[in-house]
């Protein structure tokens, strides 16, 4: 048998198990999951035509066979090691982040608390409106305004979305229109019909807008309150609530690195819905509303 035709992803993966004498420790190492880790090494022994592990209710045990392979693929790793690793040791994972404009913006303002100290990550913020594949690796983690149908992910509730109009003041000023198909955008193109407006085509204009005075704009309350210089000037827009979600890949989020940045940003969610924006509020003065 030469190991050298053999994929190294699976030896790498049975290194691990056979080192921690089990599923749980190899999984904790190579971010791969318990059930994918044992169907690889049921594959493995399969392909090399050997027994390589006695299974134990305590764990994997290495066989003689089990011992004499082990001894062989370190042999391997020992020259695929220094053409694997990059230059300097140190191993950073790519890890893209789907969002929409508004969502990239927070993750973005946060994005040194995403990193930590470690910087084990290279973070990749992806904007956009659409939705990403995530199942075929467009996106590691995503943060979508539904519950995913798809099989082979994982997700969490972060929160609820709100929103409302917002302006500089009270006066009557046209409507910013985003010409797009995000519910928002379609929300201001139903409800201003035949009413003054100005047309942008990125959602990030809209606010430069309202913060220029020229408009009254659509936003979430997450965004629209923290402008100190603008105020709400209609009621929350009920027709546009939502829950949003944090999705990633079942197996990708067992990775330490992908796993580390699911969990910060998470909890960079959770205190953005918690925060004075998330609630209903109120309008600090007066308005016609979107008509």
């Amino acid at each position: 048998m030469n190991e050298t035709k053999m994929d190294w992803d699976d030896l790498r993966l049975f290194l691990a198990v056979a080192r921690h004498g089990g599923l749980a420790g190899a999984a904790g190492e190579t971010g791969k999951s318990a059930p994918t880790l044992g169907r690889r090494m049921l594959a493995l022994e399969r392909a090399a035509g050997l027994e390589l592990f006695r299974r134990l209710p305590r764990g994997y045990e290495l066989t003689e066979q089990g011992h004499d392979f082990l001894a062989r693929v370190t042999d391997l790793e020992a020259q695929i090691r220094p053409l694997a690793d990059p230059p300097g040791g140190r191993r950073r994972v790519l890890v893209k982040i789907s969002a929409g404009t508004w969502m990239t913006k927070v993750l973005c303002e946060q994005a040194g608390v995403i990193l930590g100290e470690d910087g084990s990550a290279v973070l990749r913020f992806i904007s956009a409106d659409h939705v990403l594949d995530i199942a075929h690796r467009e996106a590691v983690i995503g943060i979508r305004n539904h519950r995913p149908e798809q099989t082979g992910l994982a997700c969490r509730k972060v929160g609820r979305v709100r929103f409302a109009g917002y302006a500089r003041d009270g006066e009557e000023r046209p409507w910013a229109r985003v010409l797009g198909k995000t519910p928002s955008a379609l929300w201001v193109a139903e409800n201003t019909d035949g009413t003054a407006c100005l047309e942008v085509t990125n959602p990030r204009g809209a606010l430069d807008l309202a913060l220029a005075g020229v408009v009254r704009a659509v936003l979430p309350t997450f965004i629209g309150d923290r402008e100190a210089a603008l105020q709400r000037v209609t009621a929350p827009i009920k027709d546009l609530d939502h829950d949003q979600w944090l999705v990633t890949h079942h197996e990708e989020r067992f990775a330490p690195a992908v796993r580390q940045t699911i969990d910060r940003v998470y909890r960079i969610l959770r205190a953005l819905h918690r925060g004075p924006g998330s609630g209903p509020g109120r309008s600090r003065k007066a308005s016609r509303g979107a008509s």
